[in-house]
């Protein structure tokens, strides 16, 4: 059974594959490859012909240090041996995910576009609020320290 088998798939379904690189949230072509139920080779082909749409705040590739950062996380083959991958991943920002859906042209990659985008929404609702508990306990510290004294 494929990840995306059901059109309803829950966002926090799809959240596991984002990964925070060089400081933005980005999802790896292999990935949305799978979720697109596509080949990465074919999913970089038509992101290549259609490279104006990808600015480097849309996609990047992965440097190789970065690339085996995310091995063991990813499952990404190793370069250099038989098969598998032997270049690095390229990393899709939210803006390049949403893009893709004008490259990849089927009913799957629009339910796959909705489902990834509502997970980044999600990701940064949880960031939001994690900022919030974080100023309210730094506050209740403060709090405390001040009644200690």
């Amino acid at each position: 059974m494929s990840l995306v088998s059901r059109s309803n798939l829950p966002a926090y379904s799809v959240e596991r594959h984002i990964h925070v690189v060089r400081g933005q949230k980005v999802m790896l072509d292999a990935n949305l490859a799978q979720l697109y139920e596509v080949t990465t080779g074919n999913l970089n082909l038509s992101v290549r012909r259609n490279k104006s749409r990808f600015p480097r705040d849309f996609m990047f590739q992965l440097t190789r240090e970065e690339a085996n950062g995310l091995l063991l996380q990813n499952a990404i083959s190793k370069g250099g041996q038989r098969g598998g991958r032997r270049t690095p991943p390229y990393a899709f920002t939210e803006h390049g995910v949403a893009m893709l859906s004008s490259v990849i042209k089927s009913e799957r990659a629009i339910q796959v576009n909705v489902m990834i985008i509502r997970a980044f929404v999600r990701m940064r609702e949880l960031i939001a609020a994690n900022k919030d508990i974080a100023v309210r306990s730094t506050s209740w510290n403060e709090a405390i320290n001040v009644l200690h004294r």
